[in-house]
């Protein structure tokens, strides 16, 4: 996947020219472009890419007919295509399209948690599904917001400096120190700001933890600041409905201070549980949307101890995720 974002990123001087010449056609022929190209792509990457996505969708979504696994492939192509193009020819004309394409649901959850928040901010906590790049520039136009990604990768840098020139802020995972990175993120919401944070990042260093029943590593940066500061956090997913159209749900806020202790690390790993199953819901039912199939398997551990982490059974399930791409 970074191979194939790095071919498109490697001269920024040649993606403007693009973006110039793409500016002068349609939205719906561009649309129906990146319909072709996803064919096209979905074809050429049977045999190789797409055989290990549909791996890992049956690794931990369990078995399915061949027409549903194939539609969700073929989906997870067409996002990826979709998602690319988005970013690189079409963020600069955001401002202008958000109204016709995104379609938001649950908004007054989050200012229901601004309200509760006593002067402070507030967490709105999502896994990397649709095109999160959008998601975030939509709530840095009715809130303060800061976020943390990975932009230390050369190949994903010129999609993050796309939305840095739009005025979206955020921190580097691979490069800011851990205890600077909490730091910032606590000034911020303790100020009154709002922070984005995509909940199922991977990395070896991160905290034991359990998703889809399998042992892994995940961040607890919003469990941490939740319970230290009483801060809520917002659920939140996106997807794409169909070509540029996307739907926004915003759910009810979650106060983890009102459910466990604040002090000790095994209360925030139980809530770190909590939001990991807020996670795995929205991947069940939004499969073709998430990012991370063609690596997923890079991040279980390999050996499974059933002792290390205990599984929580507690969903976050005020989001009424009833819509899905099944069949």
């Amino acid at each position: 996947m970074y191979e194939w974002i790095a071919k498109l990123t490697s001269n920024e001087h040649r993606l403007d020219r693009i973006e110039r010449v793409f500016s002068v056609f349609p939205i719906w022929m561009m649309a129906a472009a990146c319909y072709i190209l996803a064919f096209v792509l979905y074809g050429a990457l049977r045999k190789g890419f797409l055989r290990l996505v549909e791996q890992n969708m049956v690794d931990l979504l369990g078995e399915m007919p061949k027409s549903s696994l194939r539609s969700f492939s073929k989906h997870y192509v067409q996002n990826a295509v979709f998602t690319l193009y988005e970013i690189l020819f079409q963020s600069n004309r955001l401002k202008k399209l958000h109204a016709n394409y995104f379609h938001v649901h649950g908004e007054e959850h989050l200012q229901e948690a601004q309200s509760r928040a006593n002067g402070k901010g507030f967490i709105v906590y999502s896994p990397h599904v649709g095109n999160f790049f959008y998601y975030y520039w939509y709530l840095t136009k009715k809130f303060d917001c800061l976020t943390v990604a990975s932009a230390g990768s050369p190949e994903l840098k010129p999609l993050y400096m796309k939305f840095a020139a739009l005025g979206c802020k955020g921190l580097d995972y691979d490069n800011v120190p851990p205890l600077e990175l909490y730091r910032t993120l606590k000034k911020h919401v303790l100020g009154g700001g709002v922070v984005f944070i995509l909940g199922d990042f991977w990395r070896p260093t991160f905290p034991l933890s359990r998703l889809f029943g399998r042992l892994t590593r995940t961040p607890e940066g919003a469990a941490m600041l939740a319970l230290e500061h009483h801060v809520p956090i917002v659920p939140f997913y996106g997807y794409r409905v169909r070509g540029f159209n996307h739907r926004l749900e915003f759910g009810t806020p979650v106060y983890l201070h009102e459910q466990f202790d604040r002090s000790g690390h095994s209360e925030r790993s139980k809530a770190n549980l909590l939001l990991n199953g807020f996670i795995e819901k929205v991947i069940r039912n939004q499969p073709s949307s998430w990012f991370y199939w063609f690596n997923a398997q890079e991040r279980w551990e390999k050996v499974q101890s059933v002792t290390a982490v205990q599984t929580s059974n507690g969903l976050i399930g005020s989001l009424d995720m009833t819509s899905s791409e099944a069949g």
